[in-house]
């Protein structure tokens, strides 16, 4: 003789479905904020290096071309950068857009780098 249990699950088809369905857009959504967050870290090591870069061109004596094309050139093409000259020292600020590509604005950020001119180097002078 078998015995048959009575059947508890009452009706559940379609709840896995359901669930996937809420869950997936949650796990795309946190998975698009990790990469933006990881984006705007190498952006603004990038920034940082491009800085750090343009100040020491500068403290050699470079002009500001020069400073820009050697910041633009570990930074990147699309980062903006301002090389500020007072009394002896000089300060490169490297800003860049955060973001695929710098696109959908999801802001910017940057980084200062203050170099000391050399000794006997006029600032400015190749």
């Amino acid at each position: 003789m078998r015995v048959r249990w009575p059947d508890v699950r009452g009706d559940d088809r379609g709840s896995v479905t359901a669930e996937l369905a809420v869950g997936l857009p949650a796990v795309v959504l946190v998975l698009v904020m990790v990469l933006v967050v990881a984006s705007a870290a190498v952006t603004q090591a990038r920034c940082a290096d491009g800085a750090r870069t343009g100040a020491r061109v500068a403290a050699l004596g470079d002009d500001d071309g020069a400073v820009a094309a050697a910041a633009h050139r570990v930074a990147g093409d699309d980062a903006q950068v301002v090389v500020t000259r007072d009394a002896g020292w000089v300060t490169v600020r490297v800003e860049a857009a955060v973001g695929f590509g710098g696109r959908f604005g999801l802001g910017r950020v940057g980084s200062d780098a203050v170099g000391r001119a050399e000794p006997g180097v006029r600032a400015g002078t190749p």
